[in-house]
């Protein structure tokens, strides 16, 4: 069976682009081959910055004969339901055979569809892949009527086997295919035929093009890292850096180049965000000071003078940037030392939300809020408004308008040089984590005082004015929003009732429901089932966070015993025949069931079980021990499960009946004041 070769030739693909559109031509070739009845054995795509490369190895050389049995009307039927039925098949009335069959004679159209060429499948679904490929953004150019993300030179499309490859004829608006490709724009200019994968892989690495964007990405990490150790310095990794990079050459030389004495007393993550935004230079950092100390940069050719002249080139533009961020570092930290109050006055016109006013008025609800928890978190009242009010002065710095990821890191070198405690410094870089399930959690008082502050003033605000996410919208990322309040509360074991920190408004309850959803998606990746939180979430102080997961824990982990999953049938055929009988009878069994009438050994074992289980239950309640309180009601299966083997529970003498159901009523009770067991599945 031949292999397929594939490759889109063009001007450079934007290296964000590259790894997707690999992705999208692997799959609409592979899946319009499989349509067309073309199976093969495995695919594999490769990117570089001028190329699609696909190639699908054992494709069958001809899509298989079907045969196609339809059934039809009966050979009396009217007239035209019979042409309807010949022209939906396709055939004349001599093509169609009359079959007897129960309900008598009836038309039967056989389609046959003989296969077809391997070749000519290929070139109508390559043909339209390119037609309808799917860029984020394309351009036409010249005449055409071709849509590309730029403009494409050539198609490569080759079958090869053991008797050697075959051009696949087709074309797409002008460009027909063919069995050639092109090296290195400098290095190996003109152009070249292949004959297989094998032989297009091994010409373009003799044509400096390393086909592998991983390939490409190891030669650039390795000798980035040699570079930097002969040194005694160390790269800063960067992995969406060195994918980038990766997309950018076809031939990767790295240089490490030297940084101007001048500005290397820039903070660290000035120089690496400045590098790595403007120029997608590597920081080469000095293990001992931290330092950021010279840069990777990786140039796309070998040259004479091995990479002198690029190098020095990049220097001088490094210069430039360096410059410019030296200037906007200088100038903030003047405002820092003299009067911060300069940017937080700036934040009165810039607006935070058309309905929730400016950034100064969210400051102010802020620091108000971040007052009131601190006691809550263990901070100090005092510099915990005073860290809200200047958490987010550095958005008027100089040097965040010109790098916004800095802003937090750049607001706590500002507050530390106006000589502030350095926990209110800590607190404006702090004050925007966790951003995520993985980010980092702030544990110091002030910081997490200022950002539970931050996040819940988000998301009372926009619930206020009825801005929540809908579906996968979320514009104003109020589900991060809620994971981080989630995150600080969990990790920090605070007691926070949010309830009140909502207060109440028509919306707090439906706030407090997604605080929930949120918690569910949290402890679902911790392996909590949702119907174990709906338990939870049932019971009085579903408000409180930390109660609320420390209940869900404990009866997650109850659950996962033999007696605390026994139990839940117990519980579960107690309430089923108590709940029964209270519908029947019109009357609620709640008044207390009597030992005196117990007429078994059984039922007498489950009085002694039940009191038991109260007098542990109970005081670990209080004490919010849902460890004590969960394995006491486990504990309670075996009796159950003996109770309901000997007795009959709706016999016919009623007073031994009534105390049976009081019984179960003492079960239901006893439970439900541990989690609401009747939302647990099974």
């Amino acid at each position: 069976m031949p292999d397929l070769l594939i490759e889109l030739f063009s001007e450079e693909i934007p290296a964000r682009m590259q790894k997707r559109a690999g992705e999208d031509l692997q799959k609409r070739i592979t899946d319009g081959l499989v349509e067309a009845g073309l199976t093969y054995a495995s695919a594999a795509a490769f990117t570089t910055p001028r190329r699609l490369c696909l190639t699908v190895e054992g494709v069958v050389g001809e899509s298989p004969t079907l045969r196609e049995e339809r059934k039809g009307p009966r050979a009396d039927a009217p007239e035209k339901a019979i042409e309807g039925f010949l022209r939906g098949a396709g055939l004349t009335r001599d093509q169609v055979v009359t079959r007897p069959t129960p309900k008598g004679n009836v038309l039967f159209a056989v389609i046959e569809k003989p296969g077809r060429p391997a070749a000519d499948i290929i070139a109508e679904v390559l043909a339209q892949t390119v037609r309808d490929f799917p860029w984020p953004k394309s351009m036409r150019w010249g005449s055409g009527a071709l849509k590309w993300v730029r403009p494409l030179q050539s198609i490569l499309c080759i079958l090869a086997d053991e008797a050697g490859a075959q051009v696949v004829p087709g074309d797409v608006d002008g460009i027909a295919f063919g069995d050639t490709t092109e090296g290195h724009r400098f290095m190996a200019p003109g152009r070249f035929s292949v004959t297989s994968f094998e032989d297009y892989e091994a010409k373009l690495k003799r044509s400096f093009v390393v086909l592998d964007s991983q390939a490409r990405a190891e030669t650039i990490w390795h000798d980035a890292t040699n570079a930097a150790f002969a040194s005694g310095l160390g790269v800063v990794e960067d992995a969406g850096l060195l994918a980038e990079v990766a997309g950018l050459v076809e031939w990767p030389v790295v240089l490490m180049g030297e940084i101007g004495s001048d500005f290397l007393d820039l903070p660290a993550e000035v120089l690496q965000t400045s590098m790595k935004e403007h120029q997608k230079f590597f920081s080469v950092r000095n293990p001992k000071s931290g330092q950021i100390e010279r840069f990777v940069t990786v140039a796309n050719r070998e040259t004479a003078d091995n990479g002198a002249t690029i190098l020095a080139g990049n220097e001088k533009v490094l210069s430039a940037r360096l410059a410019d961020a030296k200037f906007f570092w200088e100038n903030d930290l003047r405002v820092a030392k003299s009067d911060m109050s300069i940017w937080t006055q700036a934040l009165e016109n810039v607006t935070f939300h058309n309905r929730l006013g400016s950034q100064a008025d969210r400051i102010g609800r802020i620091a108000a809020l971040a007052r009131d928890l601190a006691p809550v978190v263990g901070a100090d009242a005092d510099m915990a408004e005073e860290a809200a009010r200047l958490a987010k002065a550095d958005l008027s710095s100089e040097m965040v308008y010109e790098f916004p990821e800095l802003q937090g890191l750049m607001g706590r070198y500002y507050i530390e040089a106006s000589g502030r405690d350095a926990a209110i410094a800590a607190a404006a870089e702090d004050h925007y984590s966790p951003l995520g399930p993985s980010d980092k959690v702030p544990t110091a008082p002030v910081s997490v005082a200022v950002a539970l502050a931050d996040k819940l003033d988000t998301l009372t605000g926009f619930w206020a004015i009825d801005e929540k996410p809908t579906g996968s919208k979320d514009p104003f990322a109020l589900r991060r929003a809620a994971l981080g309040v989630i995150r600080l509360i969990l990790d920090n074991g605070l007691t926070l009732p949010l309830g009140g920190t909502f207060g109440p408004h028509a919306w707090s309850d439906n706030l407090l429901a997604f605080f929930h959803d949120r918690l569910k998606v949290y402890l679902r990746d911790q392996g909590i089932r949702h119907d174990v939180i709906d338990a939870c979430i049932a019971m009085e102080g579903n408000d409180d966070l930390t109660l609320l997961v420390n209940r869900a824990r404990a009866l997650s982990a109850t659950l996962a015993t033999d007696d605390g999953e026994n139990l839940i049938q117990g519980f579960k055929r107690a309430n089923n025949i108590l709940s029964q009988a209270e519908a029947a009878d019109g009357v609620e069994y709640s008044f207390g069931a009597d030992r005196k009438y117990a007429e078994t050994d059984e039922e007498r074992a489950l009085f002694d079980a039940l009191d038991q289980a109260d007098a542990r239950i109970v005081p670990a309640m209080d004490a919010q021990d849902f460890a004590t309180a969960m394995a006491a009601m486990a504990a309670l299966r075996g009796p159950i499960d003996a109770f309901f083997e000997a007795v009959q529970i709706n016999t016919d003498a009623q007073t031994v009946r009534r105390n049976r159901l009081n019984l179960l009523s003492r079960i239901r009770t006893l439970c439900l004041s541990v989690a609401d067991l009747s939302k647990i599945d099974g």
